[in-house]
Parts: structure tokens; sequence; C-alpha cells
């Protein structure tokens, strides 16, 4: 019976070594790693804007509500177009009176040139003659400006949209009475965006020094690199920092206003004690790794850990000696 217990111990033994080598595993190992310095920001559209009415109104109809893709030239919302209709063909009534007086005004003329030619009028006649046609033509030039304006203006009665983008905002309902200046949608281009973060300006050299950065964020697990990175040259007076804009990479999926990223600055480069990201154990307040020896065992070992480089590392900064080595897998290793 010694016997048989001893055999199932060493079978079980043989099994638990098997199993834990089964385990894919990475090295703790020292790695040159960028360093750098991370900024909280916020994500903003490059290209946003609020349409507001021209004329007054009632709004009439709307045709997109917020979350909706619009395309550039559609229209947004109507406004009740029937007084600006009405405004429109009286400038036009006065558009073909003025035409008339002209052209009466310049038959006048013509025939006050010709009787002044045969010395049957003075001087002073034809003069008055001339400048009643050219008080006619200004009256119909004015006129025509007037009938331009009222055409210009029934056209703001349709609200287009400037460009193709998608409504965050509708600040109007139907039936609702607009004067000129009164906000009516707020919209954005999903196309391009950027990260605007705040540098204290003690930074601002290392970041201009060396060019290069990663936004994190962290709603999505994901690391992103920008397109290009913008200093502006102007201070907040009181918290002696500046702005600094990252454009993001056109048409990034899941990414709209108003997000909270990270942004890491590239500063220098440092050696750091690295391991896998994936590696990491996160239960509630404890942070820990599995610990693979060199007999297979596993053990559980809480950790102290750094920043997250953009390559799926993380710092280790207490736990872990160079050389060890740790389980992928978290759960596989509690599991084994």
């Amino acid at each position: 019976m010694k016997k048989i217990w001893i055999f199932g111990v060493l079978l079980l033994n043989a099994a638990a070594v098997q199993a834990a080598e089964q385990l894919a595993v990475a090295p703790v190992q020292y790695r040159e790693v960028a360093q750098t310095y991370s900024a909280d920001g916020l994500v903003e559209a490059t290209r946003q804007s609020t349409v507001s009415a021209q004329i007054g109104g009632r709004i009439k109809e709307i045709n997109f509500d917020v979350g909706d893709r619009v395309n550039k030239g559609q229209v947004i919302l109507r406004i009740d177009e029937r007084e600006a209709v009405q405004a429109l063909a009286g400038s036009q009534a006065q558009v073909l009176q003025a035409q008339a007086n002209m052209q009466n005004a310049k038959a006048a003329f013509e025939r006050a040139r010709q009787l002044f030619a045969q010395k049957f009028i003075s001087q002073a006649a034809l003069d008055k003659a001339q400048a009643d046609y050219k008080v006619a033509l200004a009256q119909a030039a004015a006129s025509e400006a007037g009938a331009g304006q009222a055409s210009l203006a029934h056209g703001y009665t349709a609200v287009i949209a400037p460009y193709s983008g998608i409504v965050a905002a509708r600040l109007v309902e139907v039936g609702e009475m607009v004067m000129p200046g009164k906000p009516l949608m707020t919209g954005f281009d999903p196309a391009e965006m950027r990260v605007v973060v705040s540098v204290p300006q003690d930074k601002l050299v290392d970041i201009g020094a060396r060019p290069g950065a990663m936004v994190e964020v962290p709603s999505l697990n994901r690391w992103i690199k920008p397109a290009s990175t913008t200093i502006q040259p102007v201070a907040d007076s009181r918290t002696h920092s500046t702005q600094v804009r990252v454009y993001l990479p056109k048409n990034e999926a899941g990414i709209y206003p108003g997000m909270f990223v990270r942004t890491h600055f590239v500063v220098g480069k440092a050696n750091k004690l690295v391991i896998p990201a994936s590696a990491v154990l996160r239960r509630s307040e404890v942070v820990a790794v599995y610990v693979v020896d060199e007999k297979g065992g596993v053990k559980l070992r809480q950790v102290r850990l750094g920043e997250a480089t953009s390559d799926g590392a993380i710092e280790v900064l207490a736990g872990l000696n160079p050389g060890e080595k740790v389980a992928l897998d978290p759960v596989k290793a509690g599991m084994k």
C-alpha cells in the first residue's frame, strides 16, 4: 500500500510540473524604455461649430437629432418662410416699378436731347431730364439690391449643414420662435480629433527637444500614435502652463469629443525593470503576478508597479528580481 501511495504522489507531482511547464512565461528583465511625462487631457473636435438662425421666424421642420450623421449641404431644419416669401415678392414688385420709371426717365432724356439739339428747350431743361434719368437708374439699382437681400433672407429659412459631421446638440423644438443669432444645433466632424492638455512651462523644453508622444485611452485600453503635436505660443498667467494640442490620426474609431485620455510625452530614455502587462493580476486592492520557478512551481507574489509603456510592458518598482519568470496568463496559472 505504501508503494502505491508513493507512486501516486509521484504521478501528481509530475502532472503538476508538466502543467506548469505548459504555461507561457516571460522573463523579468531590464530594458531601455522611453522616459515620459504624462498629462491628462480631453478630446475635442478640430472642427466643431454651432449653427445659429440668420432670420426670425417659427421653427417649421427639424430633420436631424442628436447623434445623427449629416452630410454637407443637407437641410438641418427649416424656418417658416411665409414672411420671407412676402418680403421677396414685395422687393421684386419694387424692382419692376423702378425699372419702369427708369425706362420712362431714359425716354424723356432722349427726347430732351433731341429737342435741345433743335433749340426747342433750354440747357436747364436738358440738365433736369438727365438728372431725373440718373435718379431713376439709382433707384432701379437700389431696388435690385433690396430684392437680392430679400432673396438671400428667403434662403436662410433652410438651414444648411456647412460640413459633414454628427449632431452633438439640438437646441430648439418644432414650433419655437427664433430670432437672428439664436443657436439652433451644434455639430462636429468626427474625422479630425485632437487632444488638448496643459503642460507646465518647465516641461516644454524637454517636450520640444524630443518630439514624440503617445495617447493612452484608458476606457478603450488602447494606445494611439498622434499625427502631429503643436505647442501654443501663449501661457496661462494663473497656472503658468501652456496648452499643447496633440492631433490624432484621421477617422480614429471610437474617439469622440469630451473623452478623458492621457498623453505621454517622451522626455528621455532609461533602463527599467519591466514585465508584460498581460502578466499582471488585479483583484481589488491586490496587484500581483504568478512567478514560475525553475522546478515548475507557481507562486503568487504581490508587486508594486510603475508606468505602462506603449508596447504592452509595465515597469516593476518592487516585488520581482531580474531573471525571474512570470506567467503571461495569470488566470490559467491560478487554475494550475
